[in-house]
């Protein structure tokens, strides 16, 4: 699986999120409260809305549409109405650079 230069990581605020698309999918890429980078699909699972809208509390997002809420870390899904798990990827920083394994 390759390697994707996603972001700079002065580009997310800790505790929150951004979208990143490639190759005709959506990411989400997070910057956990532990100082970790994070990435999963992203968007929901329940109705296809793009996380980057969502709300950051601690390891978990908020899906902005119905308030599904998944943990970032392992994509498990927290809230109805999402019951399917979010698809997580391997990242890596280099340097001040986020990398995914896409």
């Amino acid at each position: 699986m390759p390697w994707i230069d996603a972001c700079a990581t002065e580009d997310i605020d800790a505790e929150d999120l951004i979208r990143f698309d490639h190759g005709g999918a959506t990411y989400a890429i997070y910057h956990g409260v532990d100082s970790k980078f994070y990435a999963t699909a992203g968007k929901c699972t329940h109705e296809d809305v793009h996380l980057s809208g969502g709300l950051v509390m601690d390891y978990v997002v908020e899906c902005p549409k119905h308030n599904g809420q998944f943990d970032y870390r392992t994509g498990e899904a927290k809230r109805l109405p999402a019951c399917v798990n979010l698809k997580t990827f391997p990242v890596k920083v280099e340097g001040d650079r986020v990398w995914i394994e896409v």
